[in-house]
């Protein structure tokens, strides 16, 4: 998937001398936490999000620091912070240049952007020029219309099997495993070396159509000690017996 199949189209955008208290309006009126910011020509220039609204001299929240500490910072940082407390056009106190994509972008060059940069939305720009916009949202979206999209059909026993062994096999994580598999209810046997490959297995057979329920028979053996612990599964069971 791209960018187009995912993104926000013709989004809610500010002039770059747009006035601050404006901006705000419009981000509370629309239910949105970021705008992006356009020149005459409808140019990106910059973004404007909730974040640049945290430290304003209207909150009290400016950034206060003791006078040895403004001497190491330097009058310059100093001048640029007081700039986007004070600020009052969207100019002021945006982030100019920011991150952008094109609507052919790969969804998970998208993703690897927000991660890195710690980002929660990204503009989509064509020669430049705003046409859209993809958010985290835009992500979740698109999530949760796959999930309805309808689901393959489940096979049977011999396939569920083969398909999540086949699936283990594809993971460097994963050790070598036993599955069996009666009407759907699948049993998996076998001993781990890292307790976290646990819940991975069992989330591989969770995500095979067809099985109904997932019984963890896994012992994971602490390569440090060499003690062997049953799953909580077999745990409850021993106990109860």
């Amino acid at each position: 998937m791209k960018a187009h199949d995912v993104m926000t189209w013709g989004v809610i955008s500010v002039e770059a001398d747009t006035p601050v208290m404006r901006a705000v309006q419009l981000m509370l009126e629309n239910r949105i936490s970021g705008l992006p910011v356009v020149d005459a020509k409808g140019t990106l220039v910059g973004i404007v999000t909730e974040g640049d609204f945290l430290r304003r001299i209207e909150l009290g929240t400016q950034r206060r620091r003791s006078r040895w500490l403004e001497f190491l910072i330097g009058p310059g940082r100093l001048a640029t912070e007081y700039v986007r407390a004070s600020g009052r056009k969207v100019n002021e106190i945006m982030t100019p240049d920011p991150y952008t994509i094109t609507e052919d972008t790969p969804l998970e060059q998208i993703v690897q952007l927000m991660e890195k940069h710690r980002i929660k939305r990204v503009p989509v720009v064509d020669d430049g020029k705003l046409i859209g916009l993809v958010s985290r949202a835009n992500l979740l979206h698109a999530l949760a219309s796959l999930a309805r999209e309808a689901k393959p059909p489940a096979g049977d026993d011999t396939s569920i099997r083969r398909q999540i062994l086949a699936e283990c096999g594809k993971q460097p994580w994963a050790p070598d495993i036993n599955v069996v598999v009666r009407s759907g209810v699948v049993e998996l046997w076998g001993v781990i070396f890292d307790e976290r490959a646990r819940q991975a297995i069992i989330v591989v057979a969770e995500n095979v159509p067809g099985v109904k329920t997932v019984h963890d028979h896994l012992v994971w053996v602490d390569p440090m000690s060499a003690m062997a612990f049953l799953s909580e599964e077999d745990e409850a069971r021993a106990k109860a017996s």
